[in-house]
């Protein structure tokens, strides 16, 4: 099937089967060939990171993505919500212990740590392979998220808390100058980091084509020039694909995209936080399927 570029289709994306990779076209620079990816197996991060946050900390326990070494909590700290974290950690038989809160922000590197502070094997990530899994088992149209070099580690915890809770099946962050799964994302997650997959990938251009070939169309957030997100068909096999804070995508992420979407922009700024930019796509993915279901 010839591939649309943004503006020429009439009810949004057309359908996508597996189909092979086009060639490069002449006046954009070919792509290295990709590094050898890594193993499908979980590919560990640091040995031991801090995890803060009473809600980040209560849903690892609950999901056990990661093996929790030590909880330290604040020695006068109260409230129910520490009440069923220690009831929890207790079942579990995981080490708990009490200290001051200047001892709490030494261990946390931060001082909003609410308290609680563990200390956990290192993030794991999924590989591109496990997550175009995840979609069939659940018999859904898959529904991805890339982001092209977001450095704040809170950006990238607001993107895990909106993907979650829109049903996202995967995010994709690049490995280099880039934010990782860090306690700081972690928090900012308030528990989606341990809900949410997440692959992190050397080259994202080489992602976006490999999820082509599985049918998936990718759609690139900019601030100008794309088609509005509503009068888009965002109801079939998707990844959404926004830039870092400052410069968005980079030109060859944006041109290796089957389609540009941009936000209608009313005020005087021209242009939203990547985290606020993508609750609003996850949202309107989200209502488009809603109303796809009812009909």
């Amino acid at each position: 099937m010839t591939r649309e570029r943004p503006g020429e289709t009439r009810g949004g994306l057309p359908r996508r089967g597996p189909s092979p990779p086009e060639p490069p076209r002449r006046d954009e620079p070919r792509m290295p060939p990709p590094r050898e990816q890594p193993s499908p197996e979980q590919q560990p991060d640091d040995e031991s990171q801090p995890l803060f946050g009473r809600n980040p900390v209560l849903e690892l326990l609950r999901t056990g993505s990661r093996r929790v070494e030590e909880i330290a909590i604040l020695s006068e700290g109260r409230g129910p919500a520490l009440h069923d974290l220690l009831n929890v950690a207790r079942r579990q038989g995981v080490k708990i212990s009490f200290r001051t809160r200047d001892q709490l922000t030494a261990i946390a590197g931060d001082p909003h740590h609410q308290g609680v502070v563990a200390r956990v094997a290192g993030a794991s990530y999924s590989s591109l392979a496990d997550l175009l899994t995840i979609p069939a088992g659940r018999g859904e149209a898959p529904f991805f998220l890339a982001l092209d070099q977001v450095q704040d580690p809170r950006n990238l915890g607001a993107v895990l808390r909106s993907a979650e809770v829109t049903g996202v099946h995967g995010l994709i962050v690049t490995k280099h100058h880039a934010a990782g799964l860090t306690g700081a994302a972690a928090k900012s997650a308030m528990g989606a980091a341990e809900l949410v997959p997440v692959a992190r990938e050397t080259n994202l251009v080489h992602a976006l084509e490999e999820l082509k070939k599985e049918g998936v169309w990718t759609v690139g957030a900019v601030p100008i020039g794309g088609k509005i997100p509503w009068e888009m068909d965002l109801t079939g096999p998707l990844c959404l694909v926004l830039g870092g804070e400052g410069e968005g995508l980079r030109p060859l992420v944006a041109r290796s995209c089957d389609f540009l979407t941009s936000l209608p922009m009313r005020g005087r700024l021209g242009s939203l936080n990547v985290s606020a930019a993508a609750a609003v796509l996850c949202y309107e993915v989200l209502r488009q399927r809603a109303r796809g279901e009812k009909t």
